[in-house]
């Protein structure tokens, strides 16, 4: 192998083979992009990559910021910047439309552009296990949660206590959701994109559905990235507005078509695990409408059993206690606390500081397995409600 060197500085020419394609989607993001591309320009490889940047017609100067980078980086930083925004037209997934595309590395790393990268030593690791062992078709690791507004916390979204091997299964049908900052995938992968993939509300799930039915995963459990919380116009955030419960029943309605179109398309090899996921996604909507007959019901007690102890107390509080859980409402602020995986979900936390209880993670969390934050309740809603992944 080469001399290691920083992205921005490396001698990368046309005529470079590139081994890694960052993808990255923004909208509106002219506070974050900054922090985004100079955590992708400070890894140090012994390879050459790209940063290839699409811009879904940012009106807050996020563009004017891409095109700075561009030509300070004319050979990494590839950027696609619209005029109108695709995400409006009907365009779900961004990166399969526009950035799959074009990508010329081997494999492609996820993040989007309010999210950031932590350890310069990422992609190097990502890229080193991945060569090491072809079949695995999804690497990840923990993320940092970063609240917009506050230092960088030390929850995490780390769902496994231990780096390991991932069955495809377990990347099918799990409690606990995955950073898509922290997510790197051969590109062969997107080369055709199936069916589920374009009609998935949602960026991350169908690209590991499809990592699922080609290999299996490996998970690093070291925080590498940043996952950032409480965005402008973050879909989670934009999401509580209007219709709530229509929005809720439009997406658990899309994903339960994901997964059965995902199940035809495998010929059913992952049947049982498909069909859980997308009973899980059902209950996890039952409990942001607070549907408490449904929440309470035996025939999902496995995913009440995923619920932590403290967010089993509240549920069954409100249900139990209308008025007097109400008269405490009252004297609480609500936040919503997404993460990549299962549908948002309103935290109440006392005035004024809501981190500052000791409560906050696991109200937030699932945390069955790992560290506080070990999963926290989103259903992939972490992208721009008008430039998603």
């Amino acid at each position: 192998m080469g001399d290691r060197v920083e992205g921005g500085t490396g001698p990368q020419t046309a005529d470079t083979a590139i081994m890694a394609s960052i993808n990255c989607v923004t909208f509106n993001h002219a506070n974050y992009i900054r922090t985004a591309l100079d955590s992708f320009l400070m890894q140090k490889t012994d390879f050459a990559f790209e940063i290839l940047v699409h811009d879904d017609a940012s009106t807050d100067g996020t563009s004017s910021i891409i095109r700075e980078y561009a030509a300070r980086y004319p050979d990494q930083v590839k950027p696609l910047i619209q005029t109108e925004n695709q995400y409006s037209q009907g365009i779900d997934n961004i990166s399969g439309a526009f950035n799959f595309p074009r990508a010329r590395g081997k494999y492609i790393f996820m993040c989007d552009g309010d999210d950031y990268f932590l350890s310069p030593d990422k992609l190097q690791k990502q890229v080193d296990y991945m060569e090491a062992h072809p079949d695995c078709t999804l690497c990840i690791h923990s993320a940092k949660i970063d609240l917009v507004g506050r230092a960088l916390t030390e929850g995490q979204m780390r769902p496994y206590r231990e780096s390991r091997v991932l069955p495809p299964e377990e990347i099918i049908d799990k409690p606990s959701g995955y950073a898509m900052s922290s997510m790197a995938f051969p590109a062969r992968l997107v080369r055709e994109l199936p069916d589920y993939y374009v009609d998935c509300p949602v960026g991350d799930t169908p690209i590991q559905l499809i990592a699922a039915a080609n290999g299996y995963g490996y998970y690093f459990d070291e925080a590498m990235s940043a996952y950032r919380v409480g965005v402008a116009g973050s879909w989670t955030v934009e999401g509580k507005n209007g219709d709530y419960q229509g929005k809720q029943r439009a997406y658990c309605d899309r994903m339960k078509r994901t997964y059965e179109q995902f199940d035809r398309a495998t010929g059913g090899r992952f049947k049982e695990a498909a069909e859980s996921a997308a009973r899980r996604t059902y209950y996890q909507t039952m409990v942001n409408t607070k549907q408490f007959e449904e929440i309470f019901n035996p025939q999902y007690r496995r995913y009440y059993k995923e619920l932590t102890p403290r967010m089993r107390f509240f549920l069954r509080f409100e249900h139990t206690m209308p008025a007097v859980y109400e008269m405490a409402r009252k004297t609480l602020t609500w936040k919503v606390i997404p993460v990549n995986g299962s549908p948002p979900f309103l935290l109440y936390a006392l005035q004024p500081g809501f981190n500052d209880y000791p409560w906050f993670k696991d109200y937030c969390c699932w945390a069955k397995r790992g560290s506080v934050g070990s999963q926290c309740w989103s259903p992939g809603m972490t992208h721009s409600i008008a430039g998603r992944s």
